[in-house]
């Protein structure tokens, strides 16, 4: 892979599936798309419980349409054709995982503290045994230091947004929607920073409260809180409120 550049945007944030619940909800990750395959596939033991060395990565867009597969471990992240909002599908053998957890559940309802911590064949002793999770000290070292700079970046974006600017705002397929910066700070019980935006259109959540605190005032449905990564800049005229168009 000598050569091999990334000239598009660092990173790309992707939605996370995987093969054993596939009702559940996408998780939402952000990737270097200068990391290789292997360890993508590596950062991906830690968000869906797989192995790097069996899993099947599969791409799809924001419609569902499947892209390709993911099939070269030498290969960059960003020599793919991935973009922001894209969902990567993980197919593993998660079956033993799932049945010791539920199994484990039931044990530790069953035993006292004491008594669960001196057996051997719980799910907590096979995790230290085999330093999974969080008894790999090493991989939670790497992944603490990757959170620490995820928020060191997003402070970076969230300085230059500023209250009262006009933006863009796209998530994941939810397409872009116009919208006024009206709040950019922490939200209680959240992680990092958020920006609180005013909709052009009644397509937001909320009306600028998050968990049943006030963070600015905007009709019902015309606030949102997203990321700083989803958020644009710009002199973007008014939208007209037109909903007859949709459906």
């Amino acid at each position: 892979m000598e050569g091999l550049q990334v000239v598009t945007q660092d990173f790309v944030n992707v939605l996370i599936t995987k093969s054993d619940s596939e009702d559940a909800p996408p998780i939402e990750r952000r990737f270097k798309k200068g990391i290789t395959i292997q360890e993508f596939k590596t950062k991906l033991e830690l968000v869906t419980g797989g192995t790097a060395g069996t899993m099947k990565l599969k791409v799809f867009d924001n419609k569902n349409n499947l892209i390709c597969d993911i099939d070269n471990d030498d290969a960059l992240l960003g020599s793919y054709p991935i973009d922001d909002g894209m969902r990567i599908h993980v197919t593993d053998n998660f079956t033993l995982v799932k049945d010791f957890d539920s199994a484990d559940a039931a044990e530790r309802f069953r035993l006292s503290e004491e008594e669960y911590e001196k057996k051997d064949d719980t799910l907590r002793a096979f995790l230290q045994r085999n330093k999974l999770g969080k008894y790999n000290e090493e991989e939670m070292n790497k992944l603490k230091e990757q959170q620490q700079k995820e928020l060191e970046e997003e402070a970076k974006l969230a300085a230059s947004v500023v209250v009262g600017s006009r933006c863009a705002v796209r998530v994941g397929n939810t397409g872009t929607r116009r919208a006024t910066v009206r709040y950019n700070g922490p939200l209680e019980g959240a992680r990092g920073l958020w920006i609180g935006v005013q909709y052009d259109e009644p397509r937001g959540k909320n009306d600028g409260t998050f968990n049943g605190k006030r963070y600015f005032t905007c009709p019902p449905k015309y606030g949102g809180f997203v990321k700083p990564v989803y958020v644009t800049l710009g002199d973007f005229p008014v939208e007209e409120d037109d909903l007859d168009d949709e459906i």
